[in-house]
């Protein structure tokens, strides 16, 4: 069998996909792949004009691409409430959710609403979304969901003592747990509402995208910037590479859901989407059930039951 590439995605211009992140890297690759195949595709992220500035990139590349903006802050709890409640103004049903935006290995911040910005971002940003799209999620007529996970989420640990690192941070721990947090997210998810969605994680392997250089630029370390860089030169992969295992969990019909895809290269970190085999940590159903009762309460979303 041939290794799977994007050009396997079978005809979407029925569906509508939403990509968080959208204006770079992972999301922007993932966005005009999705509109190649014909999907109207919903650039969420925080600056307007970068999306904008995508979007035309994007329609440069891809005829009749069919390409929506919308302004999206994962740190900003509001935020997260006005696009979802203009999505579903707008659209009549959502066919792909694409959690792909995140932040790594930065200096402690906190988001808008006091959160650590790593678990703020990566996880509960996108546990509200999902949460605050699961009508229109469900409105559709095989809907699917896509969590963004990293391999690096086998270092994590669910810290429920201090998820903010308020008593103690360590900014790779953070980012860890925020992404073992994305894999048991993606698992609950499915073990919750598997009879009405599909739920599928992923992690890109090593990608050379701008996520890498932010710690460094938030850290003020020239130093830095150039060692990834240089890293990203001799062992990443590209940025569309890296786009294909969130692209073949989004479109492949043979995953039912709970699976986790990525590279199977070298190491795990580049090469063609294959399904694989995450940390014992993220498939605890005990700590999954605590972080979905946690993320509840702090985000003020719900779930609740889904008519169908």
């Amino acid at each position: 069998m041939s290794p799977w590439s994007p050009a396997e995605i079978s005809d979407r211009s029925d569906q509508t996909a939403i990509v968080t992140g959208a204006n770079s890297g992972l999301g922007f690759e993932a966005t005009k792949e999705l509109a190649r195949a014909g999907a109207h595709v919903v650039m969420a992220g925080r600056d307007r004009a970068r999306l904008s500035n995508a979007r035309e990139e994007i329609r440069g590349a891809v005829e009749g691409a069919s390409l929506t903006l919308g302004e999206l802050d994962l740190a900003s709890l509001d935020s997260v409430r006005s696009f979802a409640a203009t999505v579903e103004s707008d659209l009549d049903r959502v066919d792909v959710l694409c959690n792909n935006a995140g932040i790594m290995a930065v200096p402690r911040a906190e988001t808008d609403d006091g959160f650590e910005a790593q678990f703020g971002v990566n996880h509960l940003g996108h546990f509200a979304l999902t949460g605050r799209l699961l009508d229109a999620l469900t409105a559709a007529p095989d809907p699917r969901v896509v969590t963004h996970s990293s391999g690096l989420h086998t270092r994590g640990r669910m810290a429920f003592e201090d998820l903010h690192g308020e008593d103690e941070y360590d900014r790779w721990d953070a980012y860890a747990q925020s992404k073992l947090a994305n894999l048991l997210f993606a698992y609950e998810l499915d073990r919750r509402y598997g009879d009405v969605l599909t739920s599928v994680a992923c992690h890109p392997g090593w990608a050379a995208t701008n996520l890498q250089r932010r710690a460094p630029e938030r850290m003020g370390s020239r130093l830095r910037l150039m060692a990834m860089g240089a890293a990203n030169r001799l062992f990443a992969q590209s940025a569309a590479k890296g786009a294909w295992p969130m692209l073949y969990a989004a479109t492949d019909q043979s995953l039912d859901g709970g699976e986790y895809v990525g590279p199977g290269g070298l190491f795990n970190m580049r090469g063609p989407p294959v399904e694989q085999r995450s940390s014992d940590r993220s498939h605890d159903a005990d700590d999954a059930a605590e972080l979905w009762r946690r993320s509840e309460t702090l985000t003020g979303v719900e779930y609740g039951s889904v008519d169908r």
